[in-house]
């Protein structure tokens, strides 16, 4: 049995564990990198980056198609999804090789295979031949993140019953594609089988659509969905689906209008994420977890023994991979003795539907609750000359800023580009900005940023494109 003696050991190389481990080695540590799978984790293989390359071949693929307005005709538009898929793996393969070269410059040395406390500072870890390694070291970062949650009676089974991994890598465009939950995942892969041809059923518990979410926002992304023909059961549940003998299924979906049965090709479940802290042994070093198995920390990320911290999906939500990069430079930073807590105000989120959907901070109804009298600012994309003139009008950028002291207290836009614009309005969270500095700042003509920049003036009832008494 091999063994090695470290200063740092990082459990897990998704996004917040190989910025860790490089935080780490920049501040002089010792430091070995342990994973299970493949450096990047689950954003990098089998969900951030490769579900984003595919929305995007996605989104050419319509444009292409609906060109026709713009006297562009493409009287011949096909997805080749062999080299798609293809393009897709080169993506995340470039990325891969990218972050080993960063690892190995910063001398890190890498462990692969399961690991598995067996005391306060050593670990198990053993590799998918079979040999097993011991990993000594001083402190830890558990950065193993969490996996997709399965249904009771309905267990995943790789070809007609997938989760988000296996939609990612499907050979053929489904004809009809059932998306059992109606979150984050589902409706940005559903959004896509939509784009390239699939006929597609969600069915949400809930009474909306992207539960959380601000209904105003929300509204847009279903009515879009709607354009393309998706079908959407709120308020359902699916009892049952038998898979048949020709590899399609059967569900039976329980709704307000009663129960019916839907015939799809494959369905895809989205209902949440699990932590994967079972396999790591925690209880043999008594680390505290919460009811629903997720590791508790404080505000420097650090667990209840005092040599083991831990970071992002695994210590609960927001499940955000760029959450989990932040605190994994909290940890370690933290763990190197830096004074570095974890406090950040503007936490963005992004939901890569079309439209695209971006927040951050609070929503008027949060705001009141935590005891503001919140103004509200709105700009639809419909009146910017930037989106009129790439064919992009669905959507508006809202702000919500404290009368008392015009601070911006969150910001919501459900539009092009989305993704891209929240950063601004996260800066001006986190800076502690007004809608009036907002306002103030000269933005470029023609962008889609200047509706930041209408929305903040529309806080004070003085936006130049929109008329509003």
């Amino acid at each position: 049995m091999a063994s090695s003696r470290h200063e740092a050991c990082v459990i897990g190389a998704g996004p917040g564990g190989y910025v860790a481990a490089i935080r780490l080695a920049q501040l002089g540590k010792k430091v070995v990198l342990v994973d299970r799978d493949r450096l990047g984790g689950t954003c990098l293989n089998y969900g951030c980056i490769p579900s984003k390359a595919l929305i995007a071949a996605g989104s050419l693929f319509e444009r292409m198609k609906n060109a026709g307005e713009m006297g562009i005709v493409a009287e011949s538009v096909r997805i080749d999804m062999e080299k798609l898929l293809r393009w897709k793996d080169g993506v995340v393969q470039r990325l891969g090789n990218g972050i080993a070269s960063l690892l190995k410059m910063h001398g890190i040395e890498l462990a692969l295979g399961d690991a598995r406390f067996t005391g306060p500072r050593s670990l198990e870890v053993k590799s998918h031949k079979g040999t097993v390694q011991t990993v000594e070291a001083e402190q830890f970062i558990i950065a193993t993140g969490g996996r997709p949650i399965e249904l009771p009676g309905l267990p995943f089974d790789g070809k007609t019953i997938i989760s988000s991994k296996e939609a990612l890598d499907l050979a053929e465009v489904p004809k009809r594609l059932m998306v059992i939950g109606g979150g984050v995942i589902g409706l940005e892969l559903g959004t896509f089988f939509a784009k390239v041809g699939s006929q597609v059923t969600v069915v949400e518990l809930m009474p909306q659509l992207l539960p959380g979410t601000d209904l105003d926002l929300v509204q847009i992304v279903q009515r879009s969905l709607k354009k393309r023909g998706v079908a959407i059961h709120l308020e359902s549940k699916v009892k049952s689906a038998t898979v048949l003998g020709d590899g399609t299924a059967k569900v039976s979906v329980e709704t307000k209008k009663g129960d019916l049965s839907i015939d799809v090709d494959k369905v895809l479940v989205c209902v949440g994420v699990k932590p994967n802290t079972e396999s790591l042994n925690l209880e043999a070093i008594h680390v505290h977890l919460t009811e629903r198995k997720f590791i508790q920390v404080d505000s420097t990320l650090r667990t209840n023994v005092g040599n083991v911290f831990a970071i992002g999906d695994v210590t609960g939500g927001p499940l955000l991979a760029h959450r989990a990069s932040k605190q994994g430079i909290v940890a370690a930073e933290a763990l190197a003795g830096r004074r570095s807590v974890y406090d950040v105000r503007a936490m963005p989120g992004a939901i890569f539907t079309d439209p695209e959907v971006a927040t951050v901070g609070m929503n008027e109804e949060e705001a009141e609750k935590a005891g503001y009298k919140p103004r509200v600012g709105k700009f639809p994309f419909a009146a910017s000359g930037r989106a009129l003139s790439t064919g992009e009008t669905e959507g508006f950028v809202k702000i919500v800023a404290d009368q008392a002291s015009d601070i911006v207290l969150g910001v919501s836009i459900v539009g092009p580009e989305a993704s891209n614009l929240i950063a601004e309005a996260a800066l001006a969270i986190e800076m502690g900005a007004t809608a009036e500095d907002l306002a103030l700042t000269v933005h470029a003509h023609p962008t889609l940023p200047e509706s930041l920049m209408e929305a903040a003036e529309a806080v004070h009832g003085r936006a130049i494109h929109i008329f509003a008494k």
